[in-house]
């Protein structure tokens, strides 16, 4: 079951809703752009700690420069997703912000086919569209 993308994918989504309620409750009375160094910091420490614990730090130097640019050009997107994520959470309702941040999932199917050319079957594009649909509600209704 480890080895399946749907278990991580669905182990990913959890976290995430558990990260956003806890986020609301941590960014209050404190400045969302510190707030978002603070948990960069707490990632960053864990991610290296599961990195030393499994003794991957001896591959870093295998790394291929694209592979650096391009995982570097990924922190800082997420770097300013968070910022603006943080900065989202400390003015709206966490049960508003959380599912128009998913609107990164109908962008990652547009640029996943755009730029990467992956191919989606129609029945996953209406779902994307569907996603988009109660995105909207979501934005219009709040």
């Amino acid at each position: 079951m480890t080895s399946s993308w749907q278990f991580w994918a669905l182990g990913a989504a959890g976290f995430a809703a558990m990260t956003a309620v806890l986020a609301k409750v941590g960014v209050q009375g404190v400045n969302s752009d510190l707030a978002t160094m603070i948990r960069t910091a707490v990632v960053l420490v864990m991610a290296a700690g599961i990195v030393a614990v499994s003794g991957q730090f001896e591959g870093l130097g295998m790394i291929a420069p694209r592979t650096w640019l391009f995982l570097g050009l990924s922190g800082l997107a997420t770097g300013a997703s968070w910022l603006c994520y943080f900065r989202a959470l400390q003015l709206g309702p966490v049960s508003a912000v959380a599912p128009v941040d998913k609107l990164s999932v109908v962008l990652v199917a547009v640029f996943g086919a755009l730029f990467l050319g992956e191919r989606l079957p129609p029945l996953a594009w209406l779902g994307i569209v569907m996603i988009l649909v109660g995105i909207l509600i979501v934005l219009w209704s709040t």
